[in-house]
């Protein structure tokens, strides 16, 4: 790891230090109540973490509501893995529009000694293009927009005009527009400059597109910086705040924004990590801090919380947000990613485990949101470290929830 990076964490540690502790301290006594689950025993994976911190205790919340069986193995496979080490982070499973589990793990924040809760809130990743994708449809709900409208007709003001000219809304919805990445090496000079939406536009505005517009698949988080400056300019309103009373308030997500890294918010997961900024493996845990944007933006690194998720769920299929007919846009395939594996608009569509949600990674970042129409069920799972949701992804990808 690099000097730079090691003081830079320590900085920013220090800051967040002057906040209140607020939360379970990691040393206290857990009170852990074993919730209702199958009899059958849960596939535990092995795992192996080298940190220069000890692990906190993790603690245990689980729902007083009967778990179904068909729900129960992945509830045990989940706490089996905590018990091994193997999961920081935050979990529910809801059955129709109801939380039938519940259950954190691992420590908040080390510095202050605090576990992880129910309700604490962990980025998101890339989850937030579930919620630019639903602010563009309320915006074509509105007359304001047609999805095959270009980013010239939209947004005039663009950079690039040849680009704009070319592009659509439902090509950035899509990852088809040929736009590329924001996560740049020079982005990784200064990740905490990142502020808003048009601070990223420098990052790759008067790059060539990557193929012609509708072509092909690029996983672009470009283009969904495009879709946020969209509607702002569309709305007249800053992104945080259109989606904060469009979407949140709504659907009565009340610990779910994009908050600024160096803001002192109560019960957040500090983001843990053993990667530098290129993704390579340091061998030493440390904040995530340093290699962070200063606050989310429209493609991703917001802060939610696993209830707030399970009640965007609700309020999206309620139709509290979309009308049918839209929400239903949103999970249709329009690209393939790979063989079973589709993207729609702001959401991913696996058709073999027969889930739609989207997930998010970063270093310290590792969150999942997958629902199950078939079945009613829903998965959440946010996680403040690289790579422990994955381990329950891949379980339930083979052994699908319902």
């Amino acid at each position: 790891m690099s000097l730079r990076l090691v003081i830079a964490a320590s900085a920013v540690i220090a800051l967040l230090g002057s906040c209140s502790a607020t939360g379970t301290s990691a040393t206290s006594s857990a009170n852990i109540v074993a919730g209702p689950t199958d009899d059958e025993s849960a596939t535990t994976l092995p795992t192996t973490t080298t940190t220069t911190v000890p692990p906190a205790p993790s603690t245990i919340f689980p729902s007083t509501t009967e778990t179904p069986s068909s729900s129960g193995e992945i509830a045990t496979f989940i706490e089996q893995l905590a018990a091994e080490g193997g999961f920081s982070g935050a979990a529910l499973i809801g059955h129709e529009d109801e939380v039938v589990w519940q259950y954190a793990s691992g420590p908040a924040d080390r510095e202050q000694n605090l576990s992880n809760q129910v309700d604490t809130k962990f980025n998101l990743g890339s989850m937030n293009k579930m919620f630019t994708a639903v602010a563009v449809l309320q915006l074509m709900e509105r007359g304001e927009l047609a999805l095959d409208d270009t980013v010239a007709d939209l947004f005039p003001r663009y950079p690039n005009p040849d680009v704009a000219a070319q592009v659509t809304v439902h090509q950035l919805l899509t990852h088809t527009s040929g736009l590329g990445d924001t996560f740049t090496p020079v982005f990784g000079e200064d990740p905490n400059r990142y502020r808003s939406n048009a601070d990223y536009l420098p990052l790759f505005v008067d790059a060539p597109l990557l193929f012609d517009p509708g072509e092909s698949f690029s996983y672009s988080n470009a283009g969904y910086v495009v879709l946020g400056l969209i509607i702002e300019e569309l709305s007249g309103r800053d992104y945080y705040d259109y989606v904060r009373d469009q979407i949140f308030l709504p659907a009565g997500m009340a610990d779910t924004d994009s908050y600024a890294l160096d803001e002192c918010v109560a019960n957040l997961a500090m983001g843990y990590t053993s990667r530098d900024i290129d993704g390579n493996d340091t061998g030493v845990l440390t904040a995530n801090a340093p290699l962070m944007p200063g606050r989310g933006f429209a493609a991703g690194g917001g802060y939610s919380t696993t209830e707030d998720m399970f009640r965007f769920r609700n309020a999206l299929l309620g139709h509290e947000l979309l009308t049918a007919e839209s929400t239903n846009m949103l999970f249709d395939a329009q690209a393939e990613v790979a063989p079973g594996f589709e993207y729609g608009y702001g959401f991913m569509i696996r058709e073999e485990e027969g889930s739609i949600g989207h997930s998010g990674g970063a270093p310290g970042i590792c969150s999942f949101f997958s629902m199950y129409p078939d079945s009613g069920y829903t998965l959440i799972v946010l996680s403040n470290s690289d790579e422990d949701c994955l381990a329950v992804l891949r379980h339930v990808q083979e052994n699908p929830l319902g």
